[in-house]
């Protein structure tokens, strides 16, 4: 599941000395400067422990994150960031009622946004809601502004594919790579998906578009090595097996191809 990223706040400290106003005046400290209002302050109050949630939270310290984040809300119960934020905490940590409570508090409050829709979406869709899922994925990628459909259309691809659909994971992998052609998540799972349908071919070509990117992983060398296996490659899935464990030696697909060649 991939989140939106919040944006940063750009200074958390007001600047001393001299500013120039829209019009071309200046002003100093001593002037006439104009002052916020407290629903203004409340907000960037919220933002300022919005950005520190956000950065403990990376930093792997939820508990730190966590408080900012609730201090944040009580600056401005309204501020939709804090409440996206604050829902992956209380996902990492497994609360997921309260998780979920955030992720629809933070649709709420921006309904025809694309990120909140599609935070929302992997979330329905992790806990099995698939149906209510693909709606929210819908919303996302109507949004004109939405700056990534392309994650949209991957998770609602990964919703339908858990929810039994290979025709509509396929068809929404596919609008995904059509909407960022280096979308490496939505290339894989269409040569995954393809390869279980037993459509190694084409299936070849959309891995070959994901090792182009240059970020192999246990997965996709493993997946290689099947499909040029059986593609009667042995020379190219030799290639990927030395690869993978070359690269991933102690990984899960690692140990499966040692199982498999040792019998």
């Amino acid at each position: 599941m991939r989140i939106e990223r919040v944006a940063m706040l750009a200074a958390l400290l007001a600047v001393a000395g001299c500013v120039t106003t829209h019009d071309g005046n200046t002003l100093t400290p001593s002037g006439n400067m104009p002052h916020a209002s407290k629903k203004d302050e409340a907000q960037d109050a919220a933002r300022i422990h919005t950005e520190l949630g956000q950065q403990y939270l990376a930093n792997g310290d939820l508990q730190t994150a966590l408080e900012k984040l609730t201090k944040a809300l009580q600056f401005d119960p309204d501020y939709a960031p804090a409440h996206t934020v604050i829902a992956v905490v209380y996902e990492r940590i497994n609360h997921l009622p309260e998780a979920e409570g955030h992720y629809r508090k933070a649709v709420a409050l921006e309904p025809t946004k694309g990120g909140p829709n599609n935070n929302l979406g992997a979330f329905l869709c992790k806990v099995g809601k698939y149906a209510e899922g693909e709606s929210y994925f819908a919303r996302a990628v109507a949004d004109p502004f939405y700056r990534t459909p392309d994650v949209a259309w991957t998770n609602d691809g990964v919703c339908r594919l858990r929810a039994g659909d290979k025709a509509g994971a396929e068809a929404s992998f596919r609008k995904a790579v059509d909407a960022n052609p280096q979308n490496g998540e939505a290339l894989l799972q269409l040569a995954n998906l393809l390869y279980l349908n037993n459509d190694a071919f084409r299936a070849r070509a959309f891995l070959q578009r994901f090792d182009a990117l240059g970020q192999p992983s246990a997965v996709s060398l493993k997946l290689g090595h099947d499909i040029e296996t059986r593609l009667g490659n042995k020379d190219a899935a030799l290639n990927y097996g030395k690869r993978l464990q070359s690269q991933f030696p102690d990984s899960e697909q690692a140990r499966a191809l040692d199982a498999t060649a040792s019998q």
